[in-house]
């Protein structure tokens, strides 16, 4: 009998263990465009974490006093020297604030977590990780990415480009959306049936996307833009990246997309859009963690 019941116990307790929920770091530092969603989207995944009991978030968010559009100045042509120089001044101290911020990242760091995920992190060039090749080894070596909406806008960094699976070109006016679900077995997208249509969104046009390399999971056959053109035109894929796994959507830049609340002002699209968005996301990194096949 007391074998039995220590065999039960060892069983247990590894089940308990196997059952220890994911950790994921959120990232919203941004150099670009920032985003008046990231921190809705901040918010969903807390709650989307609370809720699932999958998984934990820890947040890197931007440094106080950054401005909403990254560093809040450009030098003037016809600066004095001494403007020259209390600019390169501020603009060091703005990037060391932001270097600091990312410190989370560095590969001893990455160590205590499972994946990252990217909320709307723009930049006119690479973001100034501690050790940028470590953070993609760590990726390839078998953690998850999850990106969302502007998390493509991050640009001068070809290996982001090539392990996101594309780069953010443009967008036109936001838009009514009917997004084409291309795999219905899939985590991300076996809730929304055959197409997810959206009431009004900003949607993303990429560059250096190669349908071949990824595995899409929502696009359009009209453009977003020019609803007469018919093609393919991306919105949301996962790939393989070494053994670690790459969910993006582009979706997100609404915060009526994003919040379920009915009572939030202004809404255009519905509360069950927006709770469809959600699921949309919690089973994107479902399959980023490896939770659900």
């Amino acid at each position: 009998m007391k074998k039995i019941f220590t065999l039960a116990l060892v069983a247990l307790t590894a089940a308990t263990l196997s059952a220890a929920p994911k950790k994921l770091l959120v990232v919203s530092t941004t150099t670009g465009f920032r985003h008046a969603s990231i921190p809705t989207l901040e918010k969903m995944l807390s709650q989307l974490a609370k809720d699932s009991g999958e998984f934990t978030v820890d947040l890197v968010e931007q440094p106080s006093g950054h401005a909403p559009t990254g560093f809040p100045a450009k030098l003037k042509n016809d600066a004095s020297p001494e403007e020259a120089k209390a600019f390169a001044e501020a603009e060091a101290k703005w990037t060391d604030s932001l270097k600091a911020s990312l410190k989370k990242l560095s590969p001893e760091n990455l160590k205590n977590y499972d994946g990252v995920v990217f909320v709307s992190t723009t930049g006119y060039q690479p973001l100034p990780l501690p050790d940028a090749a470590g953070f993609f080894e760590w990726l390839k070596s078998g953690h998850a990415f999850i990106g969302l909406h502007a998390a493509s806008d991050i640009h001068g960094w070809p290996e982001y480009t090539e392990m996101i699976g594309g780069e953010f070109a443009h967008h036109g006016a936001q838009t009514n959306v009917i997004c084409l679900n291309q795999d219905a077995t899939h985590p991300a997208t076996a809730m929304l049936g055959n197409s997810f249509s959206i009431s009004l969104e900003e949607i993303y046009q990429f560059k250096g996307y190669d349908p071949a390399k990824v595995h899409d999971l929502l696009i359009m056959d009209k453009h977003p833009e020019h609803q007469e053109q018919s093609g393919h035109f991306a919105v949301s894929w996962c790939k393989d990246y070494g053994a670690g796994k790459v969910f993006y959507t582009s979706l997100g830049h609404r915060e009526d997309v994003i919040d379920a609340d009915p009572n939030l002002k202004n809404r255009k699209n519905s509360v069950a859009i927006a709770k469809a968005y959600q699921a949309h996301v919690l089973g994107g990194i479902e399959w980023a963690l490896g939770l659900k096949k």
